[in-house]
């Protein structure tokens, strides 16, 4: 078996989807299951729609109809006869997704959020599995919600393993090309959950786990990983190979080349990760895999805009100990941050955060009840991998430091 994970770039437009055919066509697909993201922009577009169902009801017709169009433009485009029978289907799933936002009784955003943002997957999935079945590139399509079964933390759901492993073991045809969703699972009482942003190169790898895999190939529009991002730095470099743990260090400082769940399965059966371009298929890309030294050794930049510094200290300058630590943790996961950085001295702690559910005026305010309490809000954390002077020099260039912090391998610096 072979996982090949689309992300939404590579499948953006009819052309998009036409060269993914193609890139299946080149590299072989038997044996394989090929796990695919919403097309383009559409999570984003089903973020308007969820966000006017909550805060402006009058826009939110006219938002699902943005989505349905952008869809139907990428049908006309592959498919000359309305008559096919894709067109019924994309209708009736969003037709199911009007139903829901109609008959929706729960006020929880995390968990409408789910119900609606897998649409993004399952449109594209049926459209892409309908066009190859088309070009008679012959395959199945799979609900994903039917094999990974999670807890429902909706928006950040974690994954049942023995379940998920038993339903993929027990109803997974290895012999026919497999078409299936990123992104998505589903809770016990089989509400749709999500895996994360980002989360379909994650899907990619429980199912390499669940099926042992021999590898896992993620298709995006860059040559493989670089040792930057090229939208914040100049003459990034492609990383040939690098190792489970320096991949699981970059992702967890935040690289958005993979999701920082993905490595954990794959290190634990030794199935080796590829990075690859979609428009240049045969080309090698970037491998990751066991025991495999960074080439060529290079500083390794990760930036994450939009975090929050919080600066704690005791209100009557005691020390902050044990205990203070472990009473602000306890109100960082209470109210579902997600801790980037942490520094501590004698009377201060700080971390920079991720403020992705919107808590951070309540957490601030149970803060202040015991703590004095600072915030800087929109600041950017820079993380540098085998950084040198030149590196630092270059993150800290025209900005104002709030927080560095440097150990062998990695330096961190929060600026505004």
């Amino acid at each position: 078996m072979q996982v090949f994970k689309f992300g939404g770039a590579s499948v953006k437009d009819a052309k998009a989807v036409k060269n993914m055919a193609l890139v299946l066509q080149k590299v072989g697909y038997k044996n394989t299951l090929v796990v695919v993201s919403a097309m383009g922009k559409t999570t984003n577009a089903l973020e308007l729609v969820i966000n006017n169902y909550f805060e402006n009801k009058t826009e939110l017709q006219s938002a699902i109809q943005d989505v349905k169009k952008y869809h139907n433009e990428i049908l006309l485009d592959l498919f000359e006869e309305e008559t096919h029978p894709v067109y019924k289907k994309v209708s009736t799933l969003f037709d199911e997704l009007s139903l829901f936002l109609k008959t929706n009784k729960s006020p929880d955003y995390n968990f409408v959020y789910d119900q609606v943002i897998g649409y993004g997957e399952l449109v594209s999935t049926v459209i892409i599995s309908h066009y190859l079945n088309f070009i008679e590139i012959k395959n199945h399509w799979l609900d994903v919600r039917e094999h990974i079964k999670t807890d429902n933390y909706y928006r950040r759901a974690n994954v049942n393993w023995e379940a998920t492993q038993h339903l993929i073991t027990a109803n997974f045809n290895k012999s026919i090309l497999n078409i299936t969703q990123g992104f998505l699972g589903s809770d016990p009482n089989n509400f749709t959950t999500t895996l994360g942003r980002e989360g379909s190169d994650y899907t990619a790898a429980i199912y390499a786990y669940c099926l042992n895999a021999e590898s896992v190939t993620i298709w995006k529009d860059v040559p493989g990983i670089l040792n930057a991002d090229p939208r914040y730095f100049e003459n990034a470099q492609l990383l040939n190979q690098i190792s489970y743990r320096e991949a699981i260090e970059l992702a967890f400082y935040g690289a958005s080349v993979i999701h920082p769940k993905t490595l954990q399965p794959l290190q634990g059966k030794e199935i080796p990760l590829y990075v690859k371009s979609f428009l240049n298929p045969e080309a090698a890309g970037t491998r990751i895999g066991k025991n495999l030294t960074l080439d060529p050794m290079v500083p390794c930049f990760i930036v994450k805009k939009n975090q929050v510094l919080i600066s704690i200290s005791s209100l009557d300058f005691s020390y902050i100990v044990e205990e203070n630590i472990s009473a602000i943790f306890n109100l960082l996961h209470l109210y579902k941050m997600k801790v980037d950085v942490i520094q501590n001295s004698a009377i201060s702690f700080s971390v920079c955060v991720d403020n992705i559910y919107n808590n951070l005026e309540k957490l601030v305010h149970h803060l202040k009840a015991k703590f004095k309490v600072t915030c800087h809000e929109n600041v950017s954390l820079y993380t540098v991998r085998h950084y040198n002077q030149a590196a630092i020099d270059q993150i800290e260039e025209g900005k104002t430091v709030l927080l560095k912090q440097l150990t062998q391998e990695t330096v961190q610096v929060v600026s505004k």
